[in-house]
């Protein structure tokens, strides 16, 4: 049996965002399945159990992790993109018309809040699962992410399993300064 999305959600716990700016949700999300079958499967402490056999399976060929802007007034798509692994990090906006997010392949990203172009993107060396936050000091305004990619996504076998089975692991928190706008 086929189920869609997989047990892991279509939308799990990674925090959307709002912007007063442009009005629009931004919501990661996944689209993946599961092939799910019924055989003996005993307990194993810390593993996935649903009483079934099962694997994770992508249901696209060249993406899984998709960023979607929403307007909450009409239900329309306004921009989305796509990635080639889950997203599992969380979504930031900010007053100057960004949209912070990261991915599993490292990649801390900034998107214009009303077109989805990417802006900027930086190699933190490990995956982002967490939400970017922004922060004032002196005047100056800073975004801050941690970056350690881990979970039990590499365990579950299957092709997602294959997507990112060789991303690094880590642990550390990188820190931006935003340029003053003139």
């Amino acid at each position: 049996m086929i189920a869609a999305p997989s047990f892991l959600g279509g939308k799990n716990w990674m925090p959307m965002a709002y912007s007063p700016k442009s009005g629009l949700f931004y919501v990661p999300s996944n689209e993946w399945q599961m092939d799910i079958w019924n055989e003996p499967v005993a307990y194993k402490k810390g593993a996935a159990y649903l009483g079934a056999g099962f694997t994770i399976k992508s249901i696209n060929d060249d993406y899984i992790g998709v960023l979607r802007a929403y307007d909450p007034k009409t239900g329309e798509r306004v921009w989305e993109y796509k990635n080639y692994a889950p997203l599992w990090g969380g979504v930031m906006t900010t007053a100057g018309g960004l949209v912070f997010t990261g991915n599993p392949e490292g990649y801390l990203m900034a998107f214009d809040d009303k077109t989805g172009e990417l802006l900027y993107k930086f190699n933190t060396g490990s995956g982002i699962v967490g939400t970017p936050v922004t922060w004032e000091m002196d005047g100056e305004q800073y975004i801050s992410v941690l970056s350690g990619w881990g979970g039990a996504v590499p365990l579950w076998g299957g092709d997602v399993a294959k997507r990112v089975k060789s991303f690094n692991q880590g642990g550390m928190v990188w820190t931006f300064k935003l340029p003053k706008q003139s």
